[in-house]
């Protein structure tokens, strides 16, 4: 069988439509005529064997395998780009702006961009915390360049990376299950992936609840949890000394897995952004965090975990 090589230069311009939502505007930032960048996305479609794109309406929609690539495609770019930048020592300096969930594990990944930031000190890095909605909004507007955040059904415009984590339920080390109705909820306000999950799979068993504590910030549960407020959901990235986890045999149902990822949009991105993404791709890999097994979970194909 011949290996089919997919051009860079041809994913560029792929990702270019789709970061711009134009084929003209991508024309425009590449120096290309619109009819040379559509007759390039078509020269993709061939070597594929497969539609990417479904241009019957005024937007640029991209189909289910047109997900898949742009995904993979934005990772390879990614990776030959940062190549590219250091064979030539490109200047690293500038500004990020990232944006973390308050109801996930921002402790890994503020270490993450803490290891980033001691060994590039030129570059300015701002975080903005908010919930996974916000953030993806504000990376639609861009105003983040890079965004950490958890979302249910099709996966938002800019995936780069993605995984995912199983929650669980936790509660102080003196809870009594034998006391848990109704069922006291530690939660985030309303929005949360986190809180949805518990709610929805309580009342699908008939177990009533009620919200006696709710905070913004993972803190705040995880020490109102500690201190007997009530049970939450949390991943065990985040779990804390002092809390333990409920079961199923304690009536506490198995909560969904919650999808997370990264977005970053490749087209003019700086040299600097391109070094983060990589380095917190390789900080989740190398945590075990995630895989292309875990990536392709997200279509249906693959079931390993």
């Amino acid at each position: 069988m011949v290996a089919i090589n997919l051009p860079t230069d041809v994913l560029r311009s792929f990702l270019a439509v789709i970061d711009l939502g134009s084929f003209t505007k991508a024309g425009q930032l590449l120096g290309r005529t619109q009819p040379a960048i559509s007759l390039q996305v078509r020269k993709l479609e061939e070597l594929v064997g497969m539609p990417l794109m479904d241009t019957s309406g005024r937007n640029v929609a991209l189909t289910r395998e047109g997900e898949r690539l742009a995904r993979y495609s934005r990772q390879l770019l990614a990776m030959n780009d940062e190549i590219v930048a250091r064979l030539q020592h490109k200047e690293t300096s500038g500004s990020l702006r990232v944006g973390l969930p308050n109801d996930y594990a921002v402790a890994f990944f503020q270490k993450a961009l803490a290891h980033f930031s001691k060994h590039n000190l030129d570059v300015e890095m701002s975080i903005h915390c908010d919930t996974s909605e916000q953030l993806l909004a504000m990376f639609d507007r861009d105003e983040v360049d890079i965004v950490v955040a958890m979302f249910d059904g099709p996966p938002p415009p800019g995936l780069i990376y993605t995984w995912a984590e199983r929650p669980i339920w936790v509660a102080g080390g003196d809870f009594n299950a034998e006391n848990k109705a109704p069922v006291r909820i530690a939660a985030h306000p309303e929005g949360c992936h986190y809180r949805d999950r518990m709610i929805r799979s309580l009342d699908q068993i008939g177990l009533p609840w009620r919200i006696t504590f709710c905070s913004p910030g993972i803190n705040g549960l995880q020490l109102a949890v500690q201190s007997g407020f009530g049970v939450t959901a949390l991943t065990r990235r985040t779990l804390m000394r002092g809390m333990r986890v409920l079961t199923e045999s304690e009536g506490f149902p198995t909560l969904p897995d919650i999808h997370v990822g990264m977005f970053f949009k490749n087209t003019g991105a700086s040299t600097a952004a391109l070094l983060l993404v990589n380095h917190i791709m390789k900080s989740l890999h190398d945590s075990g965090q995630t895989d292309f097994v875990r990536l392709e979970r997200l279509d249906g194909i693959a079931t390993a975990t």
